[in-house]
Formats: C-alpha cells, structure tokens, sequence
C-alpha cells in the first residue's frame, strides 16, 4: 500500500494472474497445437519432476526449456503480420519439438525414465498438428 493509499484508508487493488484473465482476442488459443502443446509442457513437468536432484540444472531444466519453447513460438508466430513469418516460428517449435524427444531418449538412456506413452502420445499429435499448420502456412 502506497503511503498516499494508507493516508486514505484506501486498500490497494489485489493483482490478478494473468493466467486467470480471459483469452480475449489471442490467435494462438484457437490453435489446437498451441493447446497439445501446453498438455506437452505439463507432462514434461511432471515427468521431469522424478529425475535425480543432479539432473535439476541440467537435463531437466533443457527438457523443461525444450517444452515451454513450443507452445511459445506457436504463440509468436501466430500474432506475427505474415504466413511467412508464422511459419518460420512453426519451425523453430518442431525444433524444440525433436530436441525434447532427443533429450527424453537420453534421460532414458541413463535409465532415468521409462518410456511415458503419455509423453510420446502427445509429442506425436504435435507433431502432426505442426506439420499440417506449416503445410497450411506455405500455402
């Protein structure tokens, strides 16, 4: 509360998360890539939640950068001016999209995971999404 608030009895306004306001005019949540690909980082998180506490700074936070990168550059693109500049952003989330499946097969080398078909399930459906939003963006 400000002293000039406090002078006055008047309580500061509370602050509302962003997460909790309405989706008003974004082009980005119509896309049901951008919304597979939210699913995706909530079950990175998950998942990357079990790994060894050595693994904190390393392997699961570039999973967790890897996964929070694709519903972003979704959501870039899709507020950029041109197809072109949107599908230049699609590809960049499909490259994040293949580094995550190389760093889930490398925690699973090291036997720090096992095959999540939850994980893999939706990884593919992005996958498919991407591939027919950039065909649709070159068009």
């Amino acid at each position: 509360m400000r002293a000039a608030d406090g002078a006055r009895g008047v309580a500061p306004s509370p602050r509302v998360a962003r997460s909790a306001l309405p989706p008003i005019g974004k082009p980005h949540y119509r896309l049901e890539a951008w919304k597979q690909a939210m699913a995706l980082v909530t079950e990175v998180y998950r998942l990357t939640s079990t790994l060894p506490s050595e693994e904190k700074y390393g392997l699961a936070a570039q999973m967790r950068r890897a996964a929070v990168s694709v519903p972003s550059n979704i959501a870039e693109g899709a507020a950029r001016e041109t197809r072109k500049e949107f599908a230049q952003f699609l590809t960049i989330a499909r490259g994040s999209l293949s580094a995550l499946e190389t760093q889930l097969l490398s925690a699973s080398n090291l036997g720090y995971l096992h095959a999540d078909k939850e994980v893999h399930a939706v990884m593919q459906r992005v996958s498919r999404l991407l591939t027919g939003l950039l065909r649709s963006a070159r068009r």
